[in-house]
């Protein structure tokens, strides 16, 4: 059976938690938290990021996130908590889907920047 990009995105969201930003925020000040930015360069050059975000594209995700990958980030620890946002929910639910399957276990879905921008929460303009 095929599937369709709603059926992947529902999937994910049904193994990736979704948070408010207050529970990010929360999380964020617990420390041992690293936030992903998964949207494209020019989203993130015409909005900014979360404050103190890590900006990696959806499509180098993986690589990024893998210990033994030559395009490694050493942000990427499997002991810290991982929140992850995009434009609206979607590409970062099959975002934390993917570190889920890279052994990563403390893994959230903030949804969009805009839920974290329009509650007030820290942004770093580029």
């Amino acid at each position: 059976m095929t599937k369709s990009a709603k059926d992947l995105v529902a999937a994910a969201n049904a193994v990736v938690p979704r948070i408010s930003p207050a529970e990010a925020s929360e999380l964020i000040a617990n420390g041992n938290t690293l936030v992903v930015d998964v949207r494209d360069a020019h989203e993130v050059q015409e909005s900014g990021k979360v404050a103190g975000a890590v900006h990696v594209p959806r499509g180098m995700l993986e690589f990024r996130a893998d210990p033994d990958s030559p395009y490694h980030d050493e942000s990427f620890t499997r002991d810290k908590t991982v929140i992850l946002y995009c434009a609206s929910g979607g590409r970062s639910a099959l975002s934390g889907q993917a570190l889920k399957e890279l052994g990563y276990e403390q893994v959230y879905n903030l949804g969009g920047f805009g839920d974290w921008a329009d509650s007030g929460g820290a942004v770093e303009k580029p």
